[in-house]
C-alpha cells in the first residue's frame, strides 16, 4: 500500500493539474500563443518538478520519479478521454471562436475571449492585413492563433485586377467528426440526418461511423473523408 506521504503527493499533484488547468483557461488565449492549454500546463509542472529535484534537498529522487510517472498517466488519460468522447474536447481543448463574421466584429465573442481591438489589429498585421475591411472571417483558434479568410476582391491575385466578378464567401461547416454527427451544425444549415445519410451513400458509405470527417459549403456542397480501415 502507498504511504500517507505518497497519497498526499498524489492529491497535491491532481489538484495541481486542476488548478493550473483553470488558470490556463481563464487567462487570455493570446498569452499562450501557439501552445495548447495542456502544453502550457505540462511545461509549468514539469519545470517545477525538475526545479524541486535540483534545488530542494528534502525532495527525494523517488518522489520526483513517482511524480513524473503520475503526471504521464494523467496526460495519457486526458488524451484517451478526448479521443473517445468528442464532447470532452470542448472542455479540455476549447473550441475556435469566430471574432470577425461577414466583415464585422463580433464584440460579444471578443469580450468572452478577453481580446481587445488593439490586440486583434496586431494579430491581423501579423497576417499582413492592415485593415479589417479586407477580412470576411476571422477565427481565433484554440492555441491563440488567428486564422482569416479574406474577401474575394482582396485575395491574391485580386478579382478586381483580373476584371472578374466577385463572389460570396462561404465558411465551411463541420458535419461529422470522428464518426459523430454535429447535430447543431446540421440543423443550422437547414438539413437533417436523412439528408446527410443520402449524401454519404453517394460516396459509397452506408454508416455515419465509417466517416472520419465531413464538411459542407454552400457553394461546393459536401466533402467526405472516410475513416481508415484497420
Amino acid at each position: 500500500m502507498l504511504s500517507s506521504g505518497f497519497i498526499q503527493h498524489t492529491i497535491d499533484l491532481v489538484f495541481g493539474l486542476v488548478g493550473l488547468f483553470i488558470v490556463s483557461r481563464v487567462i487570455r488565449k493570446t498569452q499562450i500563443n501557439q501552445v495548447s492549454p495542456f502544453d502550457f500546463i505540462s511545461s509549468i509542472v514539469l519545470g517545477e518538478l525538475l526545479g524541486n529535484a535540483v534545488y530542494d534537498e528534502k525532495v527525494k529522487i523517488w518522489s520526483i520519479l513517482y511524480s513524473f510517472i503520475l503526471w504521464t498517466i494523467l496526460m495519457l488519460l486526458i488524451e484517451l478521454i478526448t479521443q473517445k468522447f468528442r464532447k470532452s474536447r470542448k472542455v479540455f481543448e476549447g473550441e475556435p471562436a469566430i471574432i470577425i463574421r461577414n466583415g464585422q466584429f463580433d464584440y460579444q465573442v471578443m469580450k468572452r475571449e478577453k481580446l481587445d481591438i488593439n490586440e486583434l489589429q496586431s494579430m491581423l498585421r501579423q497576417k499582413d492585413v492592415f485593415t479589417v475591411r479586407e477580412v470576411e472571417y476571422g477565427i481565433l483558434e484554440q492555441n491563440g492563433a488567428l486564422s482569416i479568410i479574406k474577401k474575394p476582391k482582396y485575395d491574391k491575385p485580386t478579382l478586381e485586377d483580373m476584371n472578374l466578378p466577385t463572389k460570396s464567401v462561404n465558411l465551411p461547416t463541420n458535419l461529422i467528426l470522428d464518426g459523430e454527427v454535429l447535430k447543431d451544425n446540421l440543423k443550422a444549415i437547414g438539413f437533417d440526418e436523412d439528408w446527410l445519410i443520402k449524401q454519404l451513400h453517394k460516396y459509397g458509405m452506408q454508416r455515419i461511423e465509417d466517416v472520419f470527417y465531413a464538411e459542407w459549403k454552400k457553394d461546393e456542397g459536401i466533402h467526405v473523408v472516410p475513416r481508415n480501415k484497420m
